[in-house]
């Protein structure tokens, strides 16, 4: 079974916590040391960032972190030379996150036969027509038993949601506002009238809520409405300030939340 589909599974009452850093910040190398972290520490599930000269959903600490990584000399191919080299280790999911343009020149299909043989169990790529990915996309990624995670926001209509619950396999990863990345100390009513919404339309697929998870406040609040959250531009903040060490960021995280 699929990484992501046993973690959902088998979760119980669990919230589950995953978290994202970009590949090759701060160091090139560093990227089979802060997945093994994450994993001793109790993370749930790791969204790994490729980097991209232009990542138009992420804000100022995603994108120097991209800046960053691909000045480090960060490839796919040195990427997933990378997660191939500890993919016997590595017992919970990774999901690739990173814009359409990089994984087209990689090709689509080698896109997703890398992740196969790199043990990975998914894939965002937030600037990917959905058209596109039932046309082109859908039908290779299936062969590779990967599963393309679709991004809603409280914009998306509901005609939408449930073509993309139907289409898709995973979760779904609800966007917290039509905004780009980045911390917030709280989440408004207008967006937990957006989280209530969808959470009353008990769709197929489970729902991970991320974008501006920072605090014990925010991860509650995603905690409520959902199964699980994504911490983004927090962890990365605290994994750069931490020089990579992946386990002081950890601490500080996790000392954040609990606050």
């Amino acid at each position: 079974m699929n990484k992501i589909n046993a973690l959902f599974e088998n979760k119980g009452d669990k919230k589950l916590l995953s978290l994202y850093f970009c590949a090759g910040c701060p160091t090139l190398n560093g990227t089979a040391d802060v997945i093994l972290t994450m994993q001793r520490r109790g993370i749930d599930m790791i969204e790994v960032g490729i980097p991209f000269s232009d990542p138009l959903a992420d804000g100022p600490v995603i994108q120097n972190a991209a800046t960053r990584a691909l000045k480090n000399g960060m490839t796919l191919k040195t990427l997933f030379a990378q997660l191939q080299a500890i993919k016997n280790q590595v017992e919970i999911p990774l999901v690739m996150m990173g814009y359409l343009n990089p994984i087209l020149h990689y090709g689509i299909e080698n896109f997703c036969r890398s992740c196969r043989e790199a043990g990975v169990s998914g894939a965002i790529i937030p600037d990917l027509p959905f058209d596109d990915y039932l046309r082109v996309v859908k039908p290779i990624a299936d062969r590779y038993d990967l599963r393309i995670i679709m991004l809603i926001t409280p914009e998306t209509s509901e005609e939408r949601i449930r073509l993309i619950d139907a289409q898709t396999g995973g979760f779904i990863y609800m966007v917290s506002s039509a905004a780009i990345t980045g911390a917030q100390k709280s989440f408004d009513d207008e967006k937990q009238v957006y989280f209530r919404r969808i959470d009353g339309m008990k769709l197929r697929n489970p729902r991970m809520i991320g974008f501006g998870i920072s605090n014990a406040q925010t991860l509650k609040a995603a905690h409520n409405y959902a199964e699980g959250a994504i911490i983004g531009s927090k962890f990365v903040t605290l994994l750069n300030e931490a020089d990579g060490d992946a386990d002081k960021a950890l601490e500080n995280l996790f000392s954040v939340l609990s606050r």
